[in-house]
């Protein structure tokens, strides 16, 4: 199995729910698209909100579009020594049992019990791509970066959808750690 992938380094951020933008914004508040994003439909917006944790607070956190059916927060371990909070290393959307934090915007205040993790590293796939690696939906797969400091990822999730662009998502904090830059070529190797 072998197929290179482009990787994208992805900083903190924040997906929201209809209902928490409106009480973080206002109500019937629409997000602003600052530039889209490789996934389809996916975008930066311009909206920061500021996150506060039992320990400290990290301002000017990127809200990305459009809104989910609940309020997530993906920050890095570094952000969790500094918000004070235990995230556990989950795929998108799995938030049972990982801490919450107060969330402040321009309107009003949002307390989460619930939804701060550390993203899981992934590649989004279609089902074309998963079928020639022999690959389906939740898998796990190696991807090894190349270059000077060439790092082997494990336990990096697929996840397969018809939506997808192909791409690998692991934050900042790995990604600078590996020596990658965005849209590098990375590849997914046998197990």
């Amino acid at each position: 199995m072998a197929m290179q992938v482009p990787i994208a380094l992805s900083n903190r951020h924040l997906h929201v729910s209809k209902e928490d933008l409106e009480v973080l914004f206002g109500e019937g508040y629409e997000l602003t698209k600052l530039k889209d994003l490789k996934q389809p439909g996916q975008y930066a917006a311009e909206e920061k909100v500021d996150l506060v944790g039992p320990k400290g607070s990290i301002k000017g956190v990127r809200v990305l579009g459009p809104t989910r059916s609940k309020t997530q927060i993906e920050i890095s371990f570094a952000d969790s020594f500094v918000l004070g909070v235990k995230p556990p290393v989950r795929d998108s959307g799995d938030l049972t049992e990982s801490p919450g934090v107060k969330i402040i915007g321009p309107k009003g205040e949002a307390v989460l019990d619930e939804g701060v993790i550390a993203a899981a590293r992934h590649i989004h796939m279609t089902p074309g791509d998963a079928e020639k690696l022999n690959l389906k939906d939740k898998d796990t797969v190696k991807v090894r970066t190349g270059g000077e400091r060439s790092v082997v990822f494990e336990n990096v999730l697929v996840r397969v959808n018809e939506n997808y662009a192909l791409e690998m998502h692991v934050d900042m904090e790995e990604g600078n750690g590996a020596g990658v830059i965005n849209n590098q070529l990375v590849e997914i190797i046998a197990e």
